[in-house]
């Protein structure tokens, strides 16, 4: 008797030690318990549903902000996404290779059977995203986007929010920018079209050359050789953003009421974090500055502050639009100028009254930072546009 207990013993320590496997776990979420029928019959407790889990991989196709069309083995999916959280680590990029991750059983095409949890890069992808590039003539410049015909006489309309740019020949219509970027142009029905479309591309850098190099810095003259005469000596005025169009960027001074409009048409400039409205840029320029104008004064250079310097606290770039569409984690923005802007909105502060419902206009404070490679942003506040 006593070696049967030290037995049974021995054996009730080695199943404890040896722990669950992997299909135990599942087992244990996905399906109803074992429980015989006198256990039933002595609890009120009515037995768990069973769930079935599963996942498919495709090729993003299009994201609406709370819906997916995905591409699997030439079949076409609809997800509805408003309850899934977005864990890509570059985005909603066209032509990435994903996965959705689904409650319920899928029948054919049918997506209206399944609950859609999670989508996530697929864990066995075949092409990694590369970094492209592209080279064409600017048309127009906004906060938010910058549209280049190329060669073949295409236009495409690339979302630059929060991207490097650096023009140092300065920026107007006729100029031609490198464009360097993530992913495939969407596919259109209309192969004649004289339009590419490039809304969910990651946009990398902008320049007009190539390599994105800057020059060495001017060392700062010597005292003793600037000339007496004010109007000859350099100085800088730190403004925060307000608009940018094609060559014409808009700031107001710090301690100024009134807003000025730079020309950036001949002039070097660099926004290490964009054009965002709400972040600063440092104006390099010579003569006697008033305040609210720039007559009398010549501008040599706009630069923008680094981001990467900045903590979260004084990062201050905005987006602001028109909520069409959002996820268990993330919001989409249609922006005045026309780009598509999805942010995270976990960890945010949230002030707005929008509730995330379409139509509501809304303002997003973000960090450029946590950006560099996805398409997706990282929102730092959330208030009412």
């Amino acid at each position: 008797m006593k070696k049967f207990t030290k037995l049974l013993l021995g054996s009730l320590v080695l199943f404890s030690l040896s722990g669950c496997t992997a299909g135990d776990m599942i087992t244990s979420y996905t399906s109803t318990s074992d429980q015989s029928e006198a256990t039933l019959q002595n609890t009120s407790e009515t037995p768990k549903q069973r769930v079935y889990m599963d996942e498919i991989k495709g090729t993003l196709k299009d994201f609406t902000g709370a819906t997916l069309t995905m591409e699997n083995q030439e079949q076409t999916y609809v997800f509805d996404l408003s309850e899934a959280t977005l864990e890509c680590e570059d985005g909603m990029i066209t032509g990435d290779e994903i996965s959705v991750i689904y409650e319920g059983q899928l029948s054919n095409k049918d997506t209206s059977t399944v609950k859609a949890l999670k989508v996530v890069d697929d864990f066995h992808k075949k092409n990694q995203l590369e970094v492209r590039k592209a080279y064409g003539e600017v048309q127009s410049l906004t906060s938010n986007t910058i549209t280049i015909k190329n060669k073949k006489g295409k236009t495409a309309t690339y979302p630059i929010t929060g991207t490097e740019q650096y023009y140092q020949n300065g920026i107007r219509t006729g100029v031609w920018v490198y464009i360097h970027f993530k992913g495939k142009f969407a596919s259109s029905q209309d192969t004649q079209s004289s339009s590419l479309n490039a809304s969910h591309l990651k946009v990398l850098s902008i320049s007009d050359i190539d390599p994105l190099t800057l020059p060495d810095p001017t060392p700062t003259p010597d005292p003793a050789q600037v000339s007496a005469d004010d109007s000859a000596k350099e100085q800088q005025i730190h403004a925060e953003i307000q608009n940018i169009s094609l060559n014409t960027l808009t700031v107001l001074p710090s301690g100024s009421d009134s807003t000025i409009n730079v020309d950036l048409s001949q002039i070097p400039s660099y926004f290490k974090g964009g054009t965002a409205p709400g972040s600063y840029v440092t104006i390099t320029c010579t003569g006697q500055f008033q305040g609210n104008s720039l007559d009398g004064v010549t501008v040599t250079a706009v630069t923008g502050d680094d981001p990467d310097s900045l903590g979260s606290r004084e990062i201050t770039s905005s987006v602001s639009g028109t909520i069409i569409g959002h996820t268990a984690n993330t919001v989409t923005l249609q922006t005045g100028d026309g780009a598509t802007i999805t942010c995270f909105t976990e960890g945010a502060k949230d002030t707005s009254t929008s509730n995330m419902e379409s139509g509501a206009g809304i303002c997003i404070t973000f960090d450029p930072t946590k950006s560099k490679n996805s398409n997706i942003y990282t929102s730092i506040k959330i208030q009412d546009a």
